[in-house]
């Protein structure tokens, strides 16, 4: 019933994006239960944008025996209540919406006068007062549409109806019990009102949040490097209990424009039976996007100057392991200089997240105030690690599987990785894993609309997708049309 606020601006809740890719990559599904709860919140956003709503007056002769015509007139007549109960539903069609409130009840106001002159009376005889109406039985109708409309969403309504079956109006002041079968003749006018301005004001409201849609931004800005795709793709999908929205889902630069563009994959949500209001697939690609736009940033750079073991970054510490560094720099200080050799590459299975990190590692040796680069080396690692989510954050936690090493260049002679593999071992378990970890923990914001929140949210991991189920807590009672699509959602730092 009324603007559907709810339901639609629940696929901005958590929707991804990015690159100039034209597939769908991340995927929205409002299940049963978030249809209900979308029911709820729509109703009462309705009873709101629905109260008060001033109806048009009405004049008319009424003719009495032996009198003649009586003028009767009602004014100001204001619906200012509704009272939806319970026997409300809401139904995903094969290609729209459908929103039905039945026994809905309402309560009227409005100011009645009359007055009567004839040559048979020298003076004019009239009265006036108030009048309450009660409202019963009523049936509000509406189907909706919601396309793709060039990478937005586009809503229209194809039907919308109401149907009174019961009104009584009790006047009050001036001889009202005298003048009641007078007033009962403006019982069809009212009805006819009611029946006309509900359908009128939901169709108004449905426009300007068909306006609303349409300004939604196709591209978020996380920071001045990346940029999520807020494309959709695809007409949404009806199945008998849920709708299914895609979303192009890829990370982009900042200042790369996106392609409107579309294909039309099919998703597969699953959140392993249970009962949830919200679910959201992520495809590997999604991830494995932002990891690309940051490493072509140069983004992925770490200085290492200070570890546990402060001792194994001076050359004292590998006189023995490779002593042409200490015989060259002795007892000078040294750095380690991180850098990504390519982009970082996850892997979903059903069991884990799985990445693949190739990174160099420049040793700089800090001897007489100058910065001296002395060796490379290429180190690949293969990390697993958990996704979990709390209130509309999104933690992540690695750990070390296994590491290769290989001497990419040096000034200081070549030397075999076997003898420095288990120091590099101790260091990616104490130094680098806790690193990535204590940035994972800060938690990824999910883009959510301001007034919401994610509740009980649990991650399911399948081949190559991401889901997360969620119910959803609506706090605001204010109107939906005025509140910020997005909060502005932060990046963990790479």
């Amino acid at each position: 019933m009324a603007n559907l606020h709810l339901l639609l601006l629940l696929l901005a809740l958590l929707s991804p994006a990015g690159a100039a890719s034209s597939e769908a990559h991340a995927s929205a599904v409002v299940a049963e239960k978030g249809l209900d709860f979308a029911k709820g919140v729509l109703i009462g956003e309705a009873v709101r944008s629905l109260t008060p709503l001033r109806l048009p007056g009405v004049e008319k002769a009424v003719r009495v025996p032996f009198l003649g015509a009586i003028r009767v007139a009602a004014t100001n007549i204001t619906l200012f209540h509704l009272d939806v109960g319970d026997d409300s539903a809401i139904h995903p069609g094969d290609s729209a919406l459908v929103v039905v409130a039945s026994g809905v009840s309402a309560n009227l106001s409005m100011a009645w006068s009359y007055y009567y002159d004839s040559w048979l009376f020298p003076i004019e005889i009239s009265d006036r007062g108030t009048a309450s109406i009660l409202v019963q039985g009523m049936e509000v109708g509406i189907t909706m549409q919601i396309k793709n409309y060039n990478g937005s969403l586009s809503l229209s309504v194809l039907q919308c109806g109401c149907n009174v079956k019961d009104l009584v109006i009790s006047l009050d002041g001036g001889a009202s019990w005298f003048y009641q079968g007078l007033i009962n003749a403006f019982e069809d006018h009212i009805r006819a009102a009611v029946e006309k301005a509900i359908p009128e004001n939901i169709i108004d409201g449905t426009s300007k949040l068909d306006s609303l849609l349409q300004s939604l931004p196709r591209s978020v800005n996380l920071d001045n490097i990346s940029a999520l795709n807020m494309t959709f793709v695809n007409d949404p999908q009806y199945g008998n209990s849920s709708i299914e929205f895609d979303i192009n889902g890829l990370f982009s630069s900042a200042t790369v424009k996106l392609s409107n563009s579309q294909k039309y994959p099919q998703l597969s949500l699953s959140c392993g039976g249970a009962s949830k209001m919200l679910l959201l697939s992520l495809d590997e690609a999604v991830f494995n996007s932002a990891l690309e736009v940051y490493f072509k940033a140069d983004s992925m750079h770490w200085v290492v100057d200070k570890i546990p073991d402060q001792s194994l970054l001076n050359t004292a510490s590998w006189k023995f392991i490779i002593p042409r560094l200490y015989w060259s720099y002795p007892n000078d200080d040294m750095l380690l200089n991180i850098s990504m050799a390519s982009p970082p590459v996850m892997r979903i299975t059903s069991e884990k997240i799985g990445a693949t990190i190739n990174a160099d590692m420049i040793i700089d040796v800090l001897h007489d105030k100058e910065t001296i680069p002395v060796a490379c080396i290429s180190v690949v690692v293969s990390a697993s690690g958990v996704a979990e989510a709390a209130g509309n954050k999104v933690y992540g936690k690695v750990e070390l599987d296994n590491f290769s090493l290989a001497l990419k260049w040096s000034k200081i002679g070549n030397f075999h990785m076997s003898l420095i593999q288990g120091v590099i071992r101790v260091f990616l378990n104490t130094v680098c894993m806790p690193y990535l970890n204590s940035r994972l923990g800060h938690g990824v914001i999910l883009p959510v609309v301001h007034g919401f929140t994610l509740k009980d949210i649990y991650v399911l991991t399948s081949p190559e997708q991401l889901t997360l189920c969620s119910d959803v807590a609506f706090a605001n009672a204010s109107s939906l049309a005025t509140l910020p699509i997005l909060r502005s959602p932060q990046m963990v730092e790479i």
